[in-house]
């Protein structure tokens, strides 16, 4: 029996692997550009951004904070980590996922329809959840929550049967304990 021919050079080595979620902190130049340099990197490789947000963080050094939640495989997202670290108005990048001390939460404002029984009921989850009434008419409430994306996940679907109409959701946002800056 002949020996089984050897596999290409160029076929990935990488066998069917799980997907996870990341959180990348990416501290860049604010200048005109880079946002799109940047989400411009993501889709040009064929990578999904479940979660984008941005903001200015110091003005008088010019820098923005971006943070970036994707998923793949392990070898993919060490791709995107160096990635995101070859790009020339990247100042620092920071795997949160992967760092003990990473904190990430998510905000909501999520607007709920109801009258009587369903009324009452959402503001009792709305307690146990401690999301905060920001509005209220005498159909509808709005309400804050903020907390890890899965306990909005589950303040969302429980919502739903309640009366929910609407919803608005800022993105992951992440930092590091202690007291060193990015």
């Amino acid at each position: 029996m002949p020996d089984p021919q050897p596999g290409s050079v160029y076929e990935p080595t990488h066998e069917e692997e799980p997907e996870n979620l990341a959180t990348f902190a990416v501290l860049v130049d604010n200048e005109p550009g880079v946002l799109h340099r940047l989400v411009g990197l993501f889709a040009a490789r064929g990578y999904n951004i479940e979660s984008l947000t941005v903001a200015e963080t110091d003005r008088r050094s010019h820098t923005s904070r971006v943070t970036i939640v994707t998923r793949g495989a392990p070898h993919v997202l060490a791709q995107i980590e160096a990635q995101l670290t070859k790009m020339v108005a990247a100042r620092d990048v920071r795997d949160v996922t992967r760092d003990p001390n990473g904190v990430e939460r998510e905000l909501a404002l999520i607007k709920v329809k109801s009258t009587g029984v369903e009324r009452v009921e959402a503001l009792r989850v709305a307690d146990i959840f401690r999301a905060k009434v920001i509005d209220t008419t005498h159909e509808s409430f709005i309400f804050e929550v903020t907390g890890a994306s899965a306990k909005i996940d589950k303040f969302v679907d429980l919502m739903r049967p309640l009366g929910l109409v609407e919803l608005s959701r800022t993105g992951v946002l992440s930092i590091t304990r202690g007291a060193e800056a990015m």
